[in-house]
């Protein structure tokens, strides 16, 4: 599975089983960092197996460049961006 930061991602396992999710940060193929910008700060991200994780085809394009671009992203942007209220 290629997964990219910004991509949707929703929680297949553990307590946080259904919620959904934005990857932050990739560090190697088996794990990845996720925030969902209430429970899980940015500042905090949850380290998460990919294996527990359902990908999906979204990716929001304006988080994503924030993090390439090692520009800060804030908790209320994730939010907005998992509500579906980003502009694209």
């Amino acid at each position: 599975m290629n997964y990219t930061v910004g991509q949707v991602v929703y929680s297949k396992a553990g307590r946080d089983a259904g919620k959904k999710f934005v990857i932050v940060k990739i560090p190697d193929e088996l794990f990845v960092f996720i925030s969902d910008g209430d429970l899980r700060k940015i500042e905090k991200p949850k380290r998460k197996k990919t294996k527990h994780l359902l990908i999906t085809e979204e990716i929001v394009k304006p988080l994503n460049d924030k993090i390439v671009n090692k520009i800060k992203i804030t908790n209320s942007e994730v939010r907005r961006a998992l509500d579906g209220t980003h502009e694209e």
